[in-house]
Order: structure tokens, then sequence, then C-alpha cells
């Protein structure tokens, strides 16, 4: 069996916090512990296909533990398999994948590690049925990939978002306000779930809880009987407003996700405001949820993620994504990661918990 001796490493699909700690981690544990080169491709699967890297050593890496985003750059709308190609009057799409592996052999690349969510996870998949040695690092601020208890990001975008809410409670109570503050999640609830939960929102909004906006505003009339004279709600950008589908804000032609979402809390907001005797505001965080250094956990997650990685490379034992399970990070088969979405379970213990407290879901259990 050929002993592994130069591996290749990318961050592909949305930024997030850690990125560059798992970076660093993968590149200092494969040239301390076992003596690889290692190589980066720039901007995701993009400087696989276009033969655009660098070499990374131990001061390429030196610094970034704490930088958010990644110095390899990355991209989340370059898939080598459906390349678009732009004519005069249409756009067509063409299978890359053969420069792909071109560019591998040409570097003589023993394996790929793939920092990346679902999008970027679900092309190393393919690559791997291409015969491509591959082993994922798990990484999303959604925290929607299954076989991983938690995803690389998660954490830190869910500190910037608790502590929104808190910033906005005390503006919303001053002023007597209900305030809307809109969050990333676009399929799973789970930022929206958690922020909102540890910032004691009055309402969460999430896609897999079905909503109507008269038991939110009835919901906020209950504290208002109780004498609170103000109310947090907490909406995930994919929550589907009653009657339809989640709000679009604009459609991307060539995008791998080309509904951009974005708007619900502008829309709750007017509908409360309509509905309740309250001045209403709404916060949407955006991409400031992406941004920024990456809390403890997950510094600490990304370490043990890029060592972990870089131990699977050296067994050989490819097509894996390392996860955490428990308290332990063990190899998963990236097919099962990426096979379905990991969604918020609206009978689980978190949602039960919330409820618990008093938190509305704005259905019309109590």
């Amino acid at each position: 069996m050929t002993p592994v001796r130069h591996i290749g490493v990318l961050t592909g699909g949305g930024d997030c916090p850690g990125m560059n700690a798992a970076l660093r981690a993968i590149v200092k544990t494969a040239l301390h512990r076992h003596g690889l080169r290692v190589t980066g491709f720039l901007d995701g699967f993009a400087g696989l296909t276009e033969d655009r890297s660098r070499p990374l050593g131990f001061d390429d890496v030196s610094g970034i533990l704490e930088a958010g985003g990644t110095i390899l750059g990355t991209s989340n709308r370059h898939d080598p398999f459906r390349v678009p190609v732009h004519g005069e009057r249409a756009t067509t799409y063409c299978d890359r994948s053969d420069s792909v592996l071109a560019t591998l052999a040409r570097h003589e690349i023993d394996a790929l590690v793939v920092i990346g969510g679902d999008g970027s996870l679900g092309i190393a998949d393919r690559l791997a049925r291409r015969g491509v040695p591959v082993v994922g690092v798990p990484k999303t601020i959604d925290n929607d990939l299954a076989g991983t208890d938690v995803s690389l990001g998660f954490d830190s975008a869910r500190a910037v978002a608790t502590e929104a809410v808190d910033r906005l409670r005390s503006t919303a109570a001053s002023h007597h306000r209900v305030m809307v503050v809109e969050v990333m999640g676009r399929n799973a609830g789970w930022i929206a779930l958690e922020a909102g939960t540890a910032g004691g929102a009055d309402v969460i909004l999430i896609p897999e809880i079905p909503w109507s906006y008269e038991a939110v505003a009835q919901g906020i009339r209950d504290r208002t009987s109780r004498g609170r004279r103000f109310s947090i709600v907490v909406a995930a950008e994919g929550a589907r407003c009653p009657g339809g589908g989640a709000v679009v804000r604009q459609v991307v032609e060539g995008s791998p996700e080309p509904l951009r979402l974005g708007g619900v809390g502008a829309v709750v907001a007017h509908a409360l405001e309509v509905a309740l005797p309250f001045e209403t505001r709404y916060a949407i965080l955006g991409h400031v949820q992406r941004g920024g250094p990456p809390t403890a956990a997950d510094r600490m997650l990304a370490i043990r993620l890029g060592a972990a990685a870089v131990a699977v490379v050296a067994d050989r034992a490819f097509g894996s994504m390392v996860a955490l399970a428990g308290d332990r990070i063990a190899p998963v088969s990236i097919a099962d990661a990426v096979a379905a979405p990991k969604l918020v379970d609206p009978r689980g213990e978190r949602v039960l918990a919330a409820r618990y407290v008093r938190t509305s879901f704005g259905d019309e259990m109590a």
C-alpha cells in the first residue's frame, strides 16, 4: 500500500468562524506529527478545477487561530460537476470533474481534505466515487450536517445571535416595543432555536414548525396580560410564512442555492404591528453571524477535527468525515453525513424545554 506523502486541503461553501483554526490544525499536524507535505487549493473547488494553489507550511498558518474566514478563500457557487457555460442565448452546464482529477495528479496529491458543509461535502462524496481519496471536516453555522453532534462554526454563530438578542432586549424594553430578530437558518432552525432560547425570546419561528400570525400575536397578547410591555421574536430566515413558502428576496440563476432567503423579519414585524397595539421593529443579523473570531468551543473543535482528519488520512480511511459524537471525535461516512439534513425535531427535548419556560413557536401548542 502506497503511503500518503502529500495532502491537499480546501475550504468550501459559506465562510464561518473556525475554518482557519481547522486549517491550521491540519497543516501543523500533517507537518509535525506525520511529516507530510500540504498544498492548499484556493477558493474552494474552483481552485481544484482551475489549478490554483499554494504550499502551506508552519509560517503560513501562524497567527490564524483566532482569525475569522479562511486564508485560502472559499466559494459556494462552484461545483466541478456543474460548471456554467454562458452562451449568447442560454447558459448550459458541463462536468469538469476531469480537471479536478488532473490537478490532483499533476500535484501528486495522495489525499484531499475538504472543510465544508453539506454542499461541499456532497461534492467531496461524488469525487470519492470517482476514486479521489477524500476526508471531510464538517463546517456549517446551520448545524444541519448529519453524523456529527455539532458542526464547526455553529457555536460562534449562536453566540453572536444570542448577544444580539440580549442587546435588542434592552432597547425593546425601554421603548415598549416588539422586536423581531431575523437569524440565518435556511432549512434548519438550530440558530434560531438555541439563540432564541438562550436569549429568552418570547417567540421563536423555525422552518420545522408551522406557525401562524394569529398564534404569534396571541402569545404576545398573553405576555401583555401578565404586565409585560415588550416582546422578542426570533425568526430563522427560512421560517415559512403561513400559506406559502419561505420569503425569497432574490433568485440567482446558476447558483447552487438560487433562492436567496431574507425578509421574513420585516414581513413578520409588519404583520404584528397591524395586529397589536405595539410599535414593532426588526433587525436582520445576516452575515455578521459568519464573521469574526471563533469562540473557544469552536477553536477547540477545529483543532480536534483538524488533527483527527490528518490521522484518518494517515490510516487511509478515505470517504470519511471526522465528527463529534458525545465527547469523542470519530470518522463517519461522508455519504451518510450528506444523505439527509439534520433538522430540529419539533418534539425534541430542546423544543420541549423552550415550551416549558413559556416560549411560543407560533403554533397552537402551549
